[in-house]
């Protein structure tokens, strides 16, 4: 009967504009929600089968709901080095466990991007979901494997906790003096008689210590040496540490004899051949023109960069070597005093000794001070003693159809057979977008079209209530004959 046929459609009419008031409504809630897509309901008629052409059935309407999560949100920018947005396609990976790892692991793809560290140390947004990303090795380098799931891990900043740079690298511009006068000790030490003679690793013919590593003002053991150069250098714990480099003047012309030692010499297991706290001894020469002479010098290896070599806190060093005191609990260091085979910043001209530039690279121990995270998505972790270190990088989804994804609270989605799998990418690379740092996407709804739709949504609805209550009329119309 075509009566009742038209109230059926009036109900689907109700049901279909409920649905539509439904997802309006979450629309304008979510007016302010960070990286929010609207949701849109799409109407498609019901068609019923005509049995008696002279008469017609009304189906009524279908409403079919539809995410425009492919919808790009306008940037917005944050004061927050740690809020994120993505300039282009891609959502964040996410997930609610940030140990899990496991290909089987839930987890969540969204574009809400206001992560703050947590407790932890773990980038978490608002709605509690932690960033995953590749993790950086312990020395910096990061392998995206966009073919494996299970190599994405939950990015935490504090990973590294308090971070230290040992010293690599030492620049030294320093001056000996030529006219220095020869001491009294180095003309012992070339002489036949050697009583009171310079010695850098043994004891002289007195039998007291006379190398300038054990010089002592106060007991007087060891040789005062005629200049010395200290150097401040951090060990791989970030503790500070003093190299010392000590000369004497030798009889031999454009000649000193040089000890480098630690301050105090304790820092230091020095082998056979060397004095306690020594790390190296020899001669430094210089050219009559008062640059280094590399070629007569012993006190580095001859062709090779002028370094100084320390082996770990551990055994026992060989002869002629120096490892850092078992009780410090160090790794190995060497730290190179050039560039070149040539000491070039160490010059012998007649002005007096001087230092006039010293600076070191590695630092001290240093805690976490800041996080920054650039367009590609490398997360630079940067800390108070000045050093930088990159932890890892944020990794991009995208989907063949990511409109076919399911909504999930949290402003977050998960994985349909509509969708289709997720393919990881790193951003702005193969069709990712850029990550776009101290920046939030804000929602797609426009508010001046939602009210628009709710007010044509209101009244299609009350239209919708208006068939059903012509319909009754026309029944009563019916049931009054029958009187």
């Amino acid at each position: 009967m075509s009566i009742n046929s038209a109230m059926a459609a009036g109900v689907t009419g109700l049901s279909a504009n409920s649905s539509a008031v439904a997802a309006i409504s979450d629309n304008i809630a979510n007016a302010n929600t960070v990286g929010y897509k609207r949701s849109q309901v799409n109407f498609s008629d019901l068609v019923n089968q005509q049995a008696v052409k002279s008469d017609y059935t009304a189906g009524g309407v279908a409403a079919v709901t539809a995410s425009l999560v492919d919808v790009q949100g306008q940037l917005n920018p944050d004061a927050s080095s740690t809020s994120l947005a993505i300039n282009g396609e891609g959502m964040f990976v996410t997930t609610s466990d940030p140990t899990a790892t496991s290909l089987t692991a839930p987890r969540y793809f969204t574009r809400a991007g206001q992560f703050n560290v947590d407790s932890q140390g773990y980038l978490k947004n608002t709605a509690g979901y932690y960033l995953q990303g590749w993790i950086a090795d312990s020395t910096g380098v990061i392998t995206a494997n966009a073919n494996d799931a299970t190599a994405l891990k939950s990015i935490n900043v504090q990973s590294q906790g308090a971070v230290a740079s040992p010293t690599k690298n030492v620049s030294i511009t320093a001056n000996l003096q030529s006219t220095q006068t020869e001491s009294q000790a180095a003309i012992d030490f070339g002489s036949s008689s050697l009583a009171d003679a310079y010695s850098p690793s043994a004891a002289n013919g007195s039998g007291r210590s006379a190398s300038m590593t054990a010089y002592n003002a106060t007991t007087g053991v060891g040789t005062k040496p005629d200049y010395s150069i200290q150097i401040p250098v951090a060990d791989s714990l970030g503790s500070p540490r003093t190299i010392q480099l000590d000369f004497l003047k030798s009889s031999t012309a454009n000649q000193w004899f040089a000890e480098i030692h630690a301050t105090p010499t304790s820092d230091v297991n020095s082998g056979t051949g060397l004095v306690p706290g020594q790390i190296a001894h020899g001669i430094v020469a210089f050219t009559p023109s008062g640059q280094y002479d590399p070629t007569n010098s012993t006190l580095f290896t001859a062709g090779a960069v002028p370094t100084i070599t320390l082996g770990a806190s551990s055994g026992t060093p060989t002869a002629g070597a120096a490892n850092w005191a078992t009780a410090l609990g160090v790794n190995a260091q060497s730290i190179a005093l050039s560039t070149t085979t040539a000491l070039s910043g160490l010059t012998q001209f007649a002005t007096p000794s001087v230092v006039n530039n010293l600076t070191t690279d590695g630092t001290n121990l240093g805690n976490l001070n800041g996080v920054a995270v650039d367009e590609k998505g490398f997360v630079t972790a940067s800390y108070d003693n000045g050093v930088t270190r990159t932890l890892a990088q944020v990794a991009v989804a995208t989907f063949a159809n990511p409109n076919g994804l399911a909504a999930v609270s949290g402003d977050a989605y998960t994985v349909t057979q509509a969708s289709g799998s997720f393919n990881l990418k790193a951003a702005n690379s193969a069709g990712a977008g850029k990550i776009a740092p101290k920046n939030l996407e804000s929602s797609t709804v426009d508010l001046s079209t939602e009210f628009t739709n709710l007010i044509v949504t209101q009244r299609a609805y009350s239209a919708s209530s208006k068939i059903i209550t012509t319909a009754d009329q026309m029944l009563q119309d019916l049931l009054s004959i029958v009187r």
